[in-house]
């Protein structure tokens, strides 16, 4: 909701800037002047707001799970979002950083990682305590 209040407050204030200029028959410096407000607005939610509406004030914002990746969890560091995906064709986990503007993006790789594969847990030991307690609560009766 905040995203959209922000684009509206946005361009209510380029349509003002227009509207003023136009007023005073300056058609020209009104367009410059709404084109400014309209690229200041973007680049600044663009390059800070973006993450930050999210996170603090539940904004929106889209991101797509790579063609063949599983998406696994994401995390907050920060005001940066770390998304984790597996990869089963290269076996690999994925940490990518969704950073302010996406200039600064880290990526971790996990190799043989194996998020979806169950473990296997060795039962031989576990029955064995298991026929001992049997035999053992027999023998007291």
């Amino acid at each position: 909701m905040i995203t959209y209040l922000y684009w509206a407050l946005v361009f209510i204030i380029a349509i003002g800037a227009f509207g003023f200029f136009v007023r005073n028959n300056h058609w020209k410096a009104g367009s410059i002047c709404a084109l400014i407000v309209l690229l200041v607005g973007w680049s600044s939610y663009f390059f800070y707001f973006e993450q930050v509406f999210v996170k603090r004030f539940g904004g929106v914002m889209t991101i797509n799970v790579p063609e063949g990746q599983y998406h696994l969890g994401s995390t907050w560091k920060g005001d940066n979002l770390w998304i984790e995906n597996y990869d089963p064709k290269k076996n690999t986990c994925v940490f990518q950083e969704y950073s302010r503007g996406h200039v600064l993006e880290g990526k971790v790789v996990l190799k043989n990682c194996n998020p979806l594969v169950p473990t296997q847990v060795p039962t031989q030991k576990r029955d064995e305590r298991q026929s001992q307690s049997s035999t053992d609560t027999s023998g007291a009766l």
